[in-house]
């Protein structure tokens, strides 16, 4: 199905469910219905024949064309009882037992007697910054559903224990009262499917391409069709989160969350991958998280997280709404909450603060993350290598050198005062874009003044520059200077040329996902140390076996570097293979704009391995 028509069906859904509410529903459990239909249709139609069959051949009548019906109508049955019969994978994590954590189980049977939900019949603790309730169908489309709820270490860490109950009760407000029981069977028949989907993708034989055939028809409308209900889902889970904790709780936990994931994303990681440098044998990271999570968020960071958080739109891609229209919702604010105490953390519910788990998640980590630490130690020893030898011819540099030499021990040390290799560079290239966006980066909030002056000179002189600029300028104007001074003729001028450059954006952006993935494109441009730094946050990553980096042309920027990265995600479904490729468009530190995307239908593994020239990244194997 294409795009356009998948939006168009999902659009439909939305005014149908919002016009006749219990219309909707019926129209999707007639949906639903046909799927079954067909399934049970197949497999009484090569019973019957098997039977018809094996029936003729009792009488003596054998003829040459019985055997292809045998194999046909095998086939058939074989099939059929996949998908009446397919079995899923159990969650990652521990499991934990109402020993392990007293207090986390009596709250989750709190919490269940409110919402009259049915129990959870096994709950995990992962690595994951995450919470989530799962019900696998017992024997793929037919039969109940086994309730699993994972919860993640990291999150226990991040919020006081009211936040992370209001969590719960969202995760537990999927399986609520009659409604949470439809929803969660079309959730559990979306699963089925998609592991049918899924499963039947490589098989052949003219069987198989009848059902993939109709498969291909019927899974995009059924996923269409009941998006709209998914959705509903979420902001009705998040009504009963604020009904039981209030709606204050609810709100903030979405925001803590919001800003404090992306925080442990783009600035945890990268800080710890950062020790290999020093460190040749892996660190666990679970110890040093803990008391940092504790903490409030940078204030320039947290704002700038929550002002992108803001602007997301709900689109067709995610059942989940953006953090917007989730907080306009429970009718709250869109400010930064007061930030969860650490004396307070909901870690506490597993008892001895924790730290039998942190240890275990840790060892767990080092030995998972062995073979990729030690690749980043010896890319690490590369990067000071050439640090040093930049660094030795110094006086000799030339402007490209001094920017790189700076780029190179920020990479050892985000700490390290490198503002003097961006001025001399500056100095030598008036106007070096990657000296102005470097000196910006590293300069105090007392140059206030100077950082916007650099942010000026960048928009000026670099075209591919522009939106940073404007975004960094914004953020930066946004809050009242030192002194209390708020310029607001300025504001609005940034403002305006952040509008105009988002708008090129978004053009670059429609012809970058529409145009078809393996045209007008070439082989990467990334520098030896940009390839590193790439292959470096792909090792932190840890469902990516291979990817591919491809340069993309466009005609909005046709000197604008743009990428296309294709992923080997073997192991994940694509709903978790989606969520992936989203939150490593968002921070993956590559010069230019990047689409991700999985080998799957569209492209396929083979489209990539032909079209994308070699891989730029291949995980260690222990």
């Amino acid at each position: 199905m294409d795009r356009a028509d998948f939006i168009h069906l999902v659009r439909l859904s939305e005014h149908a469910s919002a016009d006749d509410s219990k219309a909707y529903r019926r129209s999707v459990a007639a949906f639903a219905a046909l799927g079954y239909a067909w399934v049970v249709g197949c497999l009484l139609l090569s019973a019957g024949i098997l039977a018809w069959v094996a029936s003729a051949m009792m009488h003596g009548r054998i003829k040459g064309f019985y055997v292809a019906l045998v194999v046909a109508a095998g086939g058939l049955l074989w099939t059929s009882l996949r998908a009446l019969w397919c079995r899923f994978d159990e969650p990652e994590g521990v499991v934990l037992q109402p020993a392990d954590a007293p207090a986390l189980f009596e709250a989750l049977e709190r919490i269940r007697r409110k919402i009259k939900g049915p129990p959870i019949h096994c709950v995990r603790l992962d690595a994951d910054f995450n919470a989530s309730i799962r019900q696998h169908p017992r024997f793929g489309l037919f039969g109940g559903g086994v309730n699993h709820l994972n919860i993640g270490l990291p999150l226990l860490m991040a919020l006081d224990r009211p936040r992370f109950l209001a969590v719960l009760a969202h995760e537990y407000g999927h399986l609520r009262g009659d409604h949470g029981r439809f929803a969660a069977w079309i959730y559990r028949t979306r699963l089925s499917w998609a592991m049918l989907n899924h499963g039947l993708r490589n098989d052949e034989g003219p069987v198989a391409a009848a059902t993939q055939a109709f498969l291909r028809w019927y899974f995009p409308r059924f996923s269409a069709k009941t998006f709209a209900l998914a959705r509903q889902d979420e902001y009705e889970a998040d009504r009963i989160s604020g009904k039981l904790l209030g709606k204050d709780v609810a709100a903030a936990a979405l925001t803590e969350l919001a800003v404090k994931g992306d925080w442990v994303a783009r600035e945890f990681w990268l800080e710890h991958w950062s020790a290999a440098a020093a460190q040749a044998l892996p660190v666990g990271p679970y110890a040093a998280m803990r008391p940092l999570l504790g903490l409030a968020p940078p204030g320039d960071f947290a704002r700038e997280s929550l002002r992108q958080a803001l602007r997301r739109i709900s689109d067709v891609d995610d059942t989940h709404p953006g953090l917007r229209d989730r907080l306009e919702a429970l009718k709250a604010g869109k400010n930064l909450p007061a930030w969860s105490a650490s004396s307070r953390s909901a870690l506490a519910l597993l008892g001895d603060g924790g730290a039998k788990w942190i240890a275990h998640f840790d060892k767990q980590w080092c030995r998972d993350n062995a073979s990729d630490w030690k690749q980043h130690h010896a890319y690490l020893g590369r990067v000071r290598a050439r640090a040093d030898a930049l660094a030795s011819s110094e006086k000799r540099n030339n402007a490209e050198e001094m920017v790189e030499l700076g780029n190179l021990r920020r990479r050892l040390d985000a700490r390290a005062d490198v503002r003097g290799h961006y001025e001399r560079a500056l100095q030598m290239t008036p106007g070096h874009a990657g000296a102005l966006r470097g000196l910006a980066q590293c300069l105090p909030a007392a140059e206030r003044a100077l950082r916007l002056d650099c942010l000026g000179q960048l928009f000026e002189h670099s075209v591919a520059s522009r939106w940073w600029a404007c975004r960094v300028a914004v953020a930066e104007m946004e809050q009242p200077a030192v002194d209390g001074s708020f310029d607001e003729k300025a504001l609005a001028l940034w403002r305006e040329r952040l509008k105009q450059a988002e708008e090129a954006e978004g053009r670059a952006w429609e012809e970058l996902t529409d145009t078809p993935f393996f045209q007008a494109i070439g082989r990467h441009d990334l520098s030896l140390f940009e390839h590193g730094e790439l292959q470096a946050q792909l090792a932190r990553c840890k469902p990516v076996a291979r990817a591919w980096l491809v340069r993309k042309n466009l005609k909005e920027f046709a000197h604008r570097r743009c990428y296309l990265l294709f992923l080997d995600l073997p192991g994940l479904d694509d709903e978790s293979r989606y969520a992936l490729c989203r939150d490593l468009e968002r921070s993956l530190d590559l010069p230019g704009p990047v689409l991700v995307l999985w080998a799957g239908y569209s492209p396929t593994l083979g489209d990539i391995e032909r079209n994308a020239f070699e891989a730029v990244y291949l995980r260690a194997m222990d």
